[in-house]
């Protein structure tokens, strides 16, 4: 009787676990593989660096980052629809509280780009600059601009405000902006690494976390006034973030992009309508194209959103230079414009 009481008890627990995973869950095999592609790039970094410093650190970092990169792109495939946004934001808070919190604050590792370019002048090759040439300089040739749908810890907080459709297109006259913010942090870098002399090596070691605070201070404040002003959560992505000049440039050359099936599609619009970044994907559509806009995030939002599933992610080489972006100038900075001509 204990035995048949027993498998009783397995069998209700076996068909309600079932019944869940199906409530949530539609896997496929195919959604294995680009899971299995990212981990296993990732392990290989990981291994390549633990080879060649001897460094536990690194085997441990990359390890980390791949295993949550893969469970996200599982679980962004494999989750249904209403589910799949969690996908991307499981691996986006794992890795930017990781970064920030563990490697920023707890390592005393300046990860942001003024940190970057005062290791570069130094000539240190430090986790920060490997940090950078794997996720935003060259990183982006594989990648595309995964990092800011996926891992930025700016993003990170800024997702999580309630304007994830911007209503209204682009602001053309704030993408100057960016430009001028990666120049500021450029010039104060210059500024202040002359002014230290020979002692700004142990000066910037000392302020790391001075760096690091005042600086993603200033993003989040600026971040989240922009996303209430423009009712946007990505405003500051497209408008003032310094790293994403740099990421665009790479990001031309990305295997992993974008790609909408012709004859599964039928224009019903509702992937433009809610991209966070406002790419206009049917003029891709109607050249033939994948994807090549240098705002595309990877924040498969488009992928989830469409309802004949004609739009997934896929690995090959192309390239275009051509960005088709819905623009809709915003009437308070048209006025701000006009009274200030």
């Amino acid at each position: 009787m204990k035995v048949k009481d027993t498998n009783k008890r397995i069998n209700h627990y076996k068909e309600k676990f079932k019944v869940c995973f199906n409530q949530y869950f539609e896997p496929q095999k195919k959604n294995l593989v680009l899971p299995l592609v990212f981990i296993l790039i990732f392990y290989g970094i990981a291994l390549f660096l633990r080879i060649k410093t001897g460094n536990n650190f690194y085997l441990l970092n990359f390890i980390y980052i791949g295993t949550a990169l893969g469970t996200g792109l599982f679980l962004t495939t494999s989750l249904k629809r209403n589910y799949s946004g969690w996908g991307r934001r499981i691996p986006q808070l794992l890795i930017g509280t990781y970064m920030l919190l563990f490697i920023g604050v707890w390592m005393k590792e300046n990860i942001q780009i003024e940190g970057f370019f005062f290791y570069i002048f130094s000539g240190i090759f430090t986790g920060s600059v490997l940090h950078y040439i794997i996720a935003k300089v060259a990183g982006p040739v594989v990648f595309n601009r995964g990092w800011c749908g996926w891992a930025c810890w700016t993003a990170m907080v800024l997702d999580i405000l309630p304007w994830k459709n911007p209503e209204k297109g682009r602001v053309r006259t704030l993408e100057k902006f960016r430009y001028a913010s990666f120049l500021i942090s450029l010039i104060l870098v210059i500024i202040v690494w002359f002014a230290l002399g020979p002692e700004r090596l142990s000066i910037l070691d000392n302020h790391v976390l001075y760096w690091l605070i005042t600086g993603n201070l200033t993003y989040y404040v600026l971040g989240i006034f922009l996303a209430f002003f423009l009712k946007d959560n990505r405003a500051f992505c497209k408008y003032f973030c310094p790293v994403s000049v740099i990421m665009k440039l790479t990001s031309h050359f990305s295997l992993l992009k974008v790609a909408i099936h012709k004859r599964k599609c039928t224009e019903c619009g509702l992937c433009e309508k809610n991209c966070p970044m406002n790419i206009k994907l049917m003029e891709y559509k109607k050249q033939g194209t994948r994807i090549l806009s240098t705002e595309c995030i990877l924040c498969c939002t488009c992928v989830d959103i469409c309802p004949e599933k004609a739009i997934h992610m896929t690995f090959k080489y192309d390239r275009g230079f051509k960005e088709y972006l819905n623009y809709s100038e915003s009437k308070v900075i048209e006025k701000y414009n006009g009274e200030n001509k």
